[in-house]
Formats: C-alpha cells, structure tokens, sequence
C-alpha cells in the first residue's frame, strides 16, 4: 500500500501539534486505509514561514523518492503560506506520483486522474499565484511611491527591509524574511520581541514596520 505522510506544523513553540497529530492520522487510518505501521510523520515546530523547513523539506525528499503514497494535513495554512506556496508543492507531489490530502478545506488532489475538477483546480493555482505576487508587487509599489514624498524618507534611514539607493528607497536583501515575518506578528504567530531577535532588529523597528503594511504588500 506504501507510506502515508502526516505533515503537522505550528508556527511557535508554544503552539501544541497534538491535535494536528491525531487529526491527520485519524483520517489517514479511516479515509485512506493506512496501517498505523505505515503512517511516517513529519513536523515543524519552529518561526518559519515559507517551505523552506526541515520536516517539510524531509517529506518532499522522501515524496521524490518515491517512498510515499499519499500526504495528509490539516489545512492548507499548515503546508504553506501563499498560493504560490500551495501550487509548488501540489505541483511536486503530481510529479512525484504522491497524492495531496488537505483535511480541513476538503481537497485532494490525486496524480494521473482523469478528472475535469481536478485539472481546472492546478489552473486556477496557477492564476492565483500570478495574480496573488503581482497583486503583492503592485501594493509595494504604491507603498513605496507614498513614502517616498515623506521627508522622513529623504534624510532618515531606510525601513526595515529596504535601502537607499541614489535617494531611493530599493529592496534590501532580507526583505522577503522581513515580510514573512512581519505578516507572522500581524496574524498573531510570532511576538515582537521573537520577530525583532530573528531580523536582529529592535521592538521599535517592529513596531514601525508593522505600521508600514502598504511597504511590504500586506
């Protein structure tokens, strides 16, 4: 029958994974039939945001190497946080030939089926993704344009996860770990004071740059 993964993930430490632990083997067992024996769980208990976590990055190896069958989480917030995030690994897994189960929303999506709803929904991941990064990029944009005419811009330093160049204010490097973790404290997922250690910034510059939303697409 093969190997049924359950993916659990908690954006804090001080969030619990066991109800996302019995949940994901519960329908694992009941919907699709795996032995406790061939359940492997794989989990994530840490502040990062995007896919790039251990546990996850150990499923998707294993995925690829042909030694899962199916994929069960609890929702789609669990494995991933974007659209974009969701179409790269729904896309991974379809190649893989490993099926993708998302418990709370309902969706699966199972490699190699002939199925008309199936296929629309990989199109519309796809037009999502598009439009939810340049929807993203447009409101930066805009965020940008207003700040520029404030004369803090001109003669203070640059935001967190910007710099200036020739009196601009350009994307920094960090800017993309800025941003995640920025939406972390706006969702409630992640204190100032964690975010300010992680971007070795201060509550301050956390507290200004939450503020700033528009400088950051959110």
């Amino acid at each position: 029958m093969g190997v049924t993964a359950c993916y659990c993930r908690v954006s804090t430490d001080d969030q619990n994974l066991d109800r996302q632990i019995e949940r994901t083997a519960e329908y694992a067992t009941d919907r699709l039939g795996a032995d406790l024996a061939d359940i492997r769980r794989y989990q994530d208990k840490s502040t990062g945001t995007d896919v790039d976590r251990s546990g996850y990055q150990e499923m998707m190896a294993d995925a690829e190497a042909s030694e899962l069958r199916a994929v069960v989480v609890l929702s789609v917030s669990r494995i991933c946080r974007s659209i974009a995030d969701l179409q790269r690994t729904a896309e991974r897994l379809e190649g893989a030939g490993v099926e993708l189960h998302i418990i709370s929303e309902g969706l699966t999506l199972r490699p190699e089926e002939d199925d008309p709803y199936q296929t629309a929904l990989f199109q519309l991941l796809g037009v999502f993704a598009e439009l939810e990064a340049n929807m993203a990029q447009q409101r930066t944009k805009e965020g940008l344009a207003a700040r520029m005419d404030q004369a803090e811009y001109h003669h203070g330093p640059a935001p967190l996860g910007f710099e200036k160049d020739d009196g601009r204010l350009v994307e920094a490097d960090d800017y993309h770990n800025v941003v995640a973790t920025i939406e972390m404290v706006q969702k409630g997922e992640l204190s100032k004071r964690k975010a300010a250690q992680r971007l070795g910034s201060s509550r301050a510059t956390i507290n200004r740059a939450v503020d700033r939303t528009d400088l950051y697409g959110l």
